[in-house]
């Protein structure tokens, strides 16, 4: 059994069985593949795969079994070579971080100008993704820290912290007729054509929710990935935008002004996230510890620890 073998099997999974989408995701060929695959159940004895002539449907009940324990070899064999990093570069290395748009672009700059200053001989790596695709780089090992809104709390293999609390504020051009509504209601933002977020992203689904708990379905005539895209078509006159609170910026957004108003939405909250058992350099919790100081070492550090069995 070799780590090559380990890799295909929890990519086919991850591929729905699709071997050439796994050949693809692997960089090598589908034949490849294939004997991979068969070298490993002729060196185990058993079928790891239900298949169909030679379509593979699913995992077989051993198939299934060893998955666990691949996902837990391939892991600890990248804890392996971070826990040699450590102590042979304490303050060298790379600290991959899997966020969103809006997290990169409103609410890290600091932290990453402070890490950065800190620990100026480490690499420091951020990876723009979708909450779902953050997910799978924590899941994958390819990123140590996931910071984003959504996906992140609800996977049992991630531990995850609360980050900072924000909102979702109304923006519109200076002279819209919103400005003079007092107090704005959701039933007057709904007269209007709206601009906001993709579904997935940056709370979006509240929004939604917001809707339609009101009984009211609101014209959304553009979605967009970010928070910049959306005031740029704010300030066009295409729609009147819904954007995260800290997206907006009164010194740089001249085309479009925030409305004043509750938040019609309620708050949602960020979070930072770590693959359970996933191994940290030290540099990587003076990281977590700059984006919030209640998050000391000995605190992510006990929150990580495994769970006691009964």
């Amino acid at each position: 059994m070799n780590f090559q073998q380990l890799r295909i099997i929890r990519e086919t999974v991850r591929q729905n069985f699709n071997l050439t989408e796994v050949a693809n995701a692997l960089f090598t060929s589908q034949s490849g593949v294939s004997k991979h695959i068969k070298d490993l159940e002729d060196e185990l004895g058993v079928e790891l795969f239900v298949r169909k002539g030679k379509r593979f449907l699913g995992l077989t009940d051993p198939g299934k079994e060893l998955l666990t324990i691949v996902e837990r070899m391939l892991l600890d064999a990248g804890n392996v070579k971070r826990l040699a990093e450590q102590f042979s570069q304490r303050d060298q290395g790379q600290l991959t971080i899997a966020t969103t748009h809006t997290q990169a672009r409103y609410a890290l700059p600091k932290v990453v100008t402070a890490f950065k200053k800190a620990f100026p001989k480490v690499h420091l790596v951020l990876l723009q993704a979708s909450p779902d695709e953050l997910v799978r780089l924590l899941l994958d090992g390819q990123a140590d820290i996931g910071i984003a809104t959504e996906a992140i709390s609800e996977v049992p293999e991630l531990v995850s912290f609360p980050y900072y609390s924000w909102y979702h504020t109304v923006i519109a051009p200076p002279d819209h007729p919103l400005h003079s509504i007092k107090p704005l209601t959701l039933e007057a933002l709904a007269d209007y054509p709206l601009v906001t977020y993709h579904q997935g992203f940056t709370g979006r689904a509240q929004i939604d929710r917001a809707f339609a708990e009101a009984g009211l379905v609101p014209d959304v005539v553009m979605a967009a990935l970010d928070a910049d895209v959306i005031k740029t078509y704010v300030e066009l006159e295409m729609g009147v935008g819904i954007v995260a609170s800290m997206a907006v910026d009164a010194q740089r957004d001249h085309g479009v002004v925030e409305v004043d108003a509750p938040p019609l939405f309620g708050h949602q909250t960020s979070r930072i996230a770590i693959h359970r058992g996933h191994y940290l350099r030290s540099y990587a919790y003076r990281f977590i510890e700059l984006c919030s100081a209640a998050l000391d070492e000995e605190t992510v550090r006990r929150a990580l620890a495994p769970v006691a069995q009964d």
